[in-house]
């Protein structure tokens, strides 16, 4: 199985998202994952649609927006238009979750849902065909910076068992991300529960402010390591 990881620019630094997008790519990210909050479905307010505009040039590597916000549909062609590659969203913030990821997928993007710890998965079962990313949230949405929910790993085995059963079927693959509290010493663990893309904010953007263009090379290498061994 491949891994990606994709630092959370929740904990990144705001005056300098150029360079933080930048640096972190060139240190070995795989993706960028890019929080939406709009105060309303979270309690908490972050970014939209110019800001992700704004780091489209900084990178050609995959922008990741998970968007916490409700209702859906009205801005999903605002983050595609500004240069989004996969668009995922709650369900709870949909009214119909299977038009809206048809809209995701017709804006030229990839599509997913979302699971918070106590959203059922059984929300999966009729939208297999248009989902390309599950992601499960090993926190409650909202804040950076939260400890992982244990009880994620019982729920990621049975995504994991889902998205197989569905594959063997089909031949079509899903990633299986997961957002929350995820260091250096669960990230093996959180793979062998069938993760395969792994949200990490302060756990990478907490290795430094300073200037060092490098500062994010010994995180993510640490990484790397342990996922190897599984």
């Amino acid at each position: 199985m491949s891994f990606r990881i994709a630092p959370s620019l929740l904990s990144a630094n705001f005056a300098k998202l150029g360079e933080e997008v930048a640096n972190v790519i060139a240190s070995g990210a795989d993706w960028i994952h890019f929080d939406v909050m709009d105060n309303h479905y979270v309690p908490n307010l972050t970014i939209g649609p110019l800001v992700c505009e704004a780091i489209r040039p900084c990178t050609t590597a995959p922008i990741d927006v998970h968007l916490m916000v409700k209702p859906v549909d009205r801005i999903v062609p605002d983050f595609a238009k500004a240069g989004a590659d996969i668009i995922t969203f709650h369900p709870e913030g949909s009214e119909h979750v299977d038009r809206s990821l048809g809209l995701i997928r017709d804006s030229g993007c990839k599509a997913g849902l979302v699971f918070n710890p106590a959203t059922p998965l059984t929300w999966m079962d009729h939208v297999m065909d248009k989902l390309d990313v599950v992601l499960l949230m090993s926190v409650n949405p909202g804040y950076g910076g939260q400890s992982f929910i244990p009880g994620t790993l019982d729920k990621l085995r049975e995504a994991r068992a889902k998205i197989d059963a569905y594959t063997a079927r089909t031949g079509r693959q899903i990633l299986l991300e997961i957002d929350g509290g995820v260091k250096v010493d669960n990230i093996a663990e959180i793979a062998r529960a069938g993760a395969d893309t792994f949200v990490a904010g302060s756990a990478v953007f907490g290795a430094g402010r300073d200037a060092d263009p490098h500062r994010y090379d010994s995180v993510l290498a640490s990484l790397r390591s342990a996922l190897a061994g599984v």
